[in-house]
């Protein structure tokens, strides 16, 4: 008992603890928000519906996470808050001008693209990309900004609150107009909204002065683009490929079988991503500047890598196996009969989905231990592999389920990979 208070004590005392639990305060009241709802929107929309949102997404999933050409993720390094504050100035000044390129090749060659993709469901849409791109940009600077200044609490509120006025406006509408346009409309603007709510809550807690964009540092522009030209070189690539690695099945779903398949597949990834979005990115977002501390200071990080992935990997056992053990009944329990299906393709999703939910500590590792190169090359061979195994699924088999498989059992033996290899490059680089 005294051992258990002991630790009880240790933990409650622990920094590091204490801002994950911060973080995952906010994610968690967010998903029970989220969770609660589900089940009323999938009644509402339905299949199609979600497969539509779900096409779109896939495709500002792709495009979002470069929306900056990953500048944003180099502001929690800088010993300099100048120097971090130059890092934003380039991270918005990146997204304007990939936003306008997109508009114009939306604008030219949209019958194209539509055509090329079989992107007939969401032709309508395309124009809401270039937006996108701006408000994934400002919010990405802004979300760094607050993990580098350990502004948690800020981040957990604002987490919370996006989700209560996304959600319910949903379902508000889905009352009387349940169109797939109001899906796409509340993933397009979500994180516009959480960005404005970020910057509310930093100025009622006075910490708005730090982020004064007004008077950014004076550190030469051409010196920061070249002393970080690792993340537009190595680290954007890699993070558009794994994004389109990720987004993958989506877009092959709508193409080989239609807009339900790929609300199917969704409303899965939904739910199986309730745990990274809940507990992993907590622990991502307070881990990534822990490690480039003990990094800067000159301290080996390889156990901090194992340690983390050893939490993750006890803790994601048992809802992930829940998934792989009973997904197509609980999926009909839950979000209604015409979701069972749905459930198998889950059972499979929720086997690849575990392992990318241990790699966190890993992919956070690689920008501290300047591996982008080696990222980017591993990311290539995994979108190779990944779409190959969808290929096979429906060319050889002419079943989703199978495609759905295949790609999760690559998945999951590439996430260990990429596990692996992490820890031995810490090693290397400490001589261990």
């Amino acid at each position: 008992m005294n051992g258990t208070m002991t630790l009880l004590k240790g933990l409650k005392s622990n920094k590091f603890f204490r801002n994950v639990l911060i973080m995952i305060s906010g994610t968690a009241a967010a998903q029970i928000i989220s969770f609660i709802l589900s089940p009323i929107i999938t009644r509402l929309y339905g299949p199609e519906a979600y497969g539509i949102m779900g096409t779109f997404m896939a495709l500002i999933i792709i495009i979002t996470p470069i929306a900056s050409l990953t500048f944003p993720s180099a502001i929690v390094l800088p010993r300099d808050d100048g120097e971090a504050k130059g890092l934003i100035r380039i991270s918005i000044y990146v997204s304007l001008v990939l936003a306008s390129i997109t508009f114009f090749i939306i604008l030219i060659f949209q019958n194209n693209i539509v055509e090329l993709l079989k992107l007939d469901s969401i032709q309508a849409f395309l124009y809401l990309i270039p937006l996108v791109i701006i408000l994934a940009g400002i919010f990405q600077v802004t979300e760094q900004w607050l993990i580098r200044k350990k502004y948690f609490s800020v981040s957990a509120k604002s987490t919370f609150w996006q989700s209560i006025i996304t959600q319910g406006s949903i379902v508000l509408i889905g009352l009387s107009y349940p169109a797939a346009v109001v899906l796409v409309l509340a993933q397009a603007l979500k994180e516009g909204l959480k960005t404005t709510l970020m910057m509310l809550f930093m100025r009622k807690s006075n910490h708005i002065g730090s982020l004064d964009i007004s008077r950014l540092g004076n550190d030469s522009l051409k010196y920061l683009l070249k002393k970080y030209k690792d993340f537009p070189i190595f680290r954007a690539p890699e993070v558009f490929l794994n994004s389109l690695s990720q987004s993958l099945p989506i877009l092959m779903l709508t193409i080989f079988f239609g807009p339900a398949s790929a609300g199917y597949y969704s409303i899965c990834k939904n739910v199986l991503n309730l745990p990274i979005s809940l507990i992993a990115k907590s622990v991502g977002d307070v881990f990534y500047p822990k490690v480039s501390e003990s990094f800067n200071d000159d301290k080996d990080i390889t156990k901090l890598i194992m340690r983390a992935t050893l939490y993750l990997s006890l803790v994601g056992v048992i809802p992930f196996g829940l998934i792989i053990w009973l997904g197509p009944w609980l999926f009909s329990i839950v979000f209604g009969a015409d979701w069972s299906y749905a459930g198998e393709y889950a059972r499979w999703v929720a086997l690849w989905t575990f392992f990318a939910f241990i790699n966190i500590p890993s992919v956070k590792s690689l920008p501290v231990l300047s591996a982008q190169s080696f990222q980017l090359k591993y990311t290539i061979f995994m979108l190779i592999s990944r779409l190959f195994m969808l290929i096979i699924g429906y060319y050889f088999f002419s079943s989703d389920i199978i495609a759905i498989s295949l790609f999760s059992i690559s998945g999951a033996l590439l996430n260990v990979g990429l596990i692996i290899s992490t820890i031995q490059i810490s090693k290397k680089k400490y001589n261990v």
